[in-house]
């Protein structure tokens, strides 16, 4: 049990928040990953923050709109206690599908207000683009936030999945809170150029995806309605190989006495030190992952994992290929 949650600072001049955060994307009936009920994400929202977790994670496409409202409910008299982080700009349509991206300045208020009204907060402590629209410039969507700050509606500006070049235009409009980017074992591409520019200028980072969306933990998709069961990095030979990776994880696990999802988390905390990794958790036993803060893994461990799973083990991307090609972080 943690009893006293460690802190990060985000960045230089960003706010002081719990060293692991909570997403929400999994949580509720229209989790892309299987349906958990209402009471169950709650539940688990309210426990997290019972172990000290202050950062929680959504966006307002999720669910199309279910995850905000959902973490409206559990965090309903507990505003203090919670530092809220919101994605915005995916567009949905009634079916859940999506139908591109929309961050022009008067969308990105348009948005705000929605989420705002929905999470039954007077502000949103972090407002983020959940990717670059190519058909805008990141200066006038950061603008429109900076605009958003001023009329205290916004408190940081942060971005997500977003390239070098992209982070100092947008940060020389602005100064940026965080940027969020997938990061785990088996996701290390961030290290080359985009962390190395966030630690230049002073900028926090929220790192998604810590347990491959549940590949690293031995989690496998459920159905087809499961978007895991659509990822490369889950079928095909690229999910065979991945599969024997994930149980020498299994047995190093064993091996030091945690469980995998522990491993994962506390290998990204101990690699990427003043960045806060963002669990996944449906349950509130999942919770458990969090033991990880009070049970780093020592130098000797660290090396030992990261020769079983070295650099670029992994097969597969992330998304697939027309999803990949699309991202700003990966250009």
């Amino acid at each position: 049990m943690v009893k006293d949650m460690q802190t990060t600072k985000l960045g230089t001049n960003g706010p002081i928040v719990s060293a692991v955060g909570l997403g929400s994307l999994a949580l509720g009936r229209s989790g892309p990953f299987g349906a958990s009920r209402d009471d169950e994400a709650i539940r688990t929202i309210q426990a997290a923050l019972e172990r000290g977790v202050t950062l929680l994670d959504t966006a307002d496409f999720y669910g199309n709109g279910e995850s905000e409202q959902l973490v409206a409910r559990a965090i309903a008299g507990r505003r203090e206690q919670v530092f809220l982080s919101v994605k915005f700009g995916v567009m949905r349509g009634p079916n859940g599908q999506m139908l591109g991206l929309d961050a022009r300045p008067l969308a990105v208020k348009n948005f705000a207000a929605y989420s705002l009204k929905r999470l039954g907060v007077e502000a949103i402590d972090v407002y983020r683009p959940a990717r670059l629209d190519p058909n805008v410039p990141i200066e006038d969507t950061v603008g429109a936030i900076a605009e958003l700050i001023q009329a205290g509606y916004v408190r940081y500006v942060g971005l997500s999945e977003v390239g070098a070049e992209t982070i100092r235009r947008a940060h020389a409009v602005h100064p940026i809170a965080d940027v969020q980017m997938e990061y785990s074992l088996g996701t290390r591409s961030p290290e080359d150029k985009v962390f190395p520019v966030l630690r230049e200028l002073g900028i926090g980072a929220t790192l998604f995806g810590v347990l491959g969306r549940g590949l690293l933990s031995g989690s496998t998709p459920t159905g087809p309605k499961d978007v895991r069961a659509h990822l490369p990095r889950f079928s095909g030979e690229a999910g065979k190989g991945n599969a024997a990776l994930v149980e020498k994880l299994r047995q190093f696990a064993v091996k030091v006495g945690r469980s995998p999802a522990q491993v994962c988390l506390a290998w990204a905390l101990a690699e990427q030190p003043g960045f806060v990794p963002i669990a996944g958790a449906r349950t509130p036993a999942q919770l458990d992952l969090l033991d990880a803060v009070e049970r780093p893994l020592s130098a000797a461990e660290k090396a030992e994992l990261e020769a079983l799973l070295p650099k670029g083990a992994f097969q597969g991307s992330r998304y697939p290929e027309a999803q990949m090609t699309s991202l700003d972080s990966e250009r």
